[in-house]
């Protein structure tokens, strides 16, 4: 009884390991974007000019980072579903 207690318990802790982490992924990418979006107003506000050269760069940088933030969220479900 005390080993089926114990796989249940680790399955439960990796579950509950991996919904966090899913979560820590969501929040950090919301601050990313949300750096490089305040990064970017300010930017243009300085230097109207370069508008095309900042904003493409903008939107680069926060492709970046949801791809890092989709790929923490995909390996946090298949901990989730593989067990």
């Amino acid at each position: 009884m005390s080993i089926l207690l114990t796989i249940l318990l680790d399955a439960a802790l990796a579950k509950m390991g991996a919904g966090i982490g899913a979560g820590i992924a969501a929040i950090g990418a919301g601050i990313g974007i949300g750096r490089i979006g305040g990064s970017a107003v300010e930017s243009i506000a300085r230097q109207p000019e370069a508008v095309g050269d900042i904003r493409s760069n903008m939107i680069v940088a926060a492709a970046l980072i949801e791809g890092v933030a989709f790929f923490a969220i995909v390996v946090s479900f298949l901990i989730i579903f593989v067990e």
